[in-house]
């Protein structure tokens, strides 16, 4: 029988991650991959270097594309080796039109951004590109089959911002369903603050960090104190406010942020869905979020949510039309 063919379309490492550990579950199928693209007028704005905050941008595109030739993984850049039984997305804030044709699934890739001034202007001027309000819109392009969440606090979210809630599938996400498995590391350091920053001002937001600085100085105490910098971050002008500020502090700027916080004492992050690394670890955590309400969306432990999503995949690629059908397997 002919093998189903199934295009993953990544993004960041943490997106990248998840769309491979899924692939894995797939063995019966022929798996292809693509960076983050867009078959529109994106296309044009990343030529010309407008979309470089963004998985989009040629920065992140070679870092994905770095991951997906090192794992010696099968690209279809653009997914243009079609036709595809399946087509699974990290993102809704583009979708490509040549895999509109196909059933999708979108996968939640980890925390969702505030909603702040372009969300709001999105909500009221649809004409405006969905990418301009970033994560916070993640799920409302209503163009993919079946949408894969972290738990059931985001899918209350999520169906409050007007999410069809009979396409939504709560799965867990593969990159923070198991945080304990990362309890076991190599990273020699302990007991110390860690602050995991975030790349608001590299995606046009406002973002004080002398202040951020400052508040994990006196957090800290007179502890040891770690800044691990966010990938898509200006490594060079925060490594600089860092030792302006903060002399005394370690600075890494590559390294797994989930081994640090499972071996800090404290966790201090903005906006980073490393946060609930740090929850799940019952670590002492600081966020711009509420922690109440993060623990209420933390992703569910299942430790299977690849899986998970797998059988999802293959049920859609069995053409079950029925949503309650495919929603029995995820529960």
């Amino acid at each position: 029988m002919k093998r189903p063919r199934v295009l993953f379309i990544c993004g960041s490492i943490n997106q990248t991650t998840q769309m491979h550990q899924i692939a894995l579950q797939l063995a019966e199928c022929d798996c292809f991959f693509s960076t983050y693209y867009d078959d529109g007028y994106p296309d044009t704005l990343k030529r010309l270097r407008l979309t470089e905050a963004t998985p989009m941008g040629y920065k992140l595109s070679a870092r994905c594309l770095a991951y997906l030739q090192r794992h010696n993984l099968t690209l279809d850049q653009g997914g243009l080796n079609g036709p595809y039984d399946l087509a699974v997305t990290c993102s809704d804030l583009v979708v490509p039109g040549n895999i509109r044709q196909y059933p999708v699934v979108l996968v939640q890739e980890g925390m969702t951004e505030p909603e702040g001034f372009w969300y709001r202007a999105w909500r009221k001027y649809r004409w405006l590109p969905r990418w301009f309000a970033g994560t916070a819109v993640t799920g409302l392009s209503d163009e993919y089959t079946v949408f894969c969440v972290a738990s059931d606090g985001y899918r209350r979210q999520f169906v409050s911002k007007g999410v069809n809630p009979d396409k939504i599938v709560v799965t867990g996400i593969p990159n923070f369903d198991n945080c304990r498995r990362f309890l076991a590391n190599t990273f020699p350091l302990r007991d110390y603050v860690l602050v995991c920053t975030s790349d608001i001002r590299e995606t046009f937001g406002h973002e004080d960090r002398k202040a951020l600085i400052q508040k994990a100085v006196r957090i800290a105490n007179g502890r040891p104190l770690i800044f691990k910098l966010h990938p898509n971050e200006r490594a060079g002008r925060a490594t600089r406010e860092i030792r302006r500020h903060a002399p005394g502090a370690q600075v890494y700027v590559t390294g797994s942020a989930e081994e640090m916080i499972a071996n800090c004492s404290v966790l201090i992050t903005r906006v980073s869905s490393t946060v609930f690394v740090g929850l799940a670890l019952g670590k002492e955590v600081y966020s711009d979020f509420d922690l109440d309400d993060l623990r209420q969306k933390m992703p569910i432990q299942s430790g299977n949510a690849a899986e998970t999503i797998a059988a999802v995949c293959r049920r859609l690629m069995n053409r079950v039309d029925n949503h309650a059908e495919v929603h029995e397997i995820a529960v």
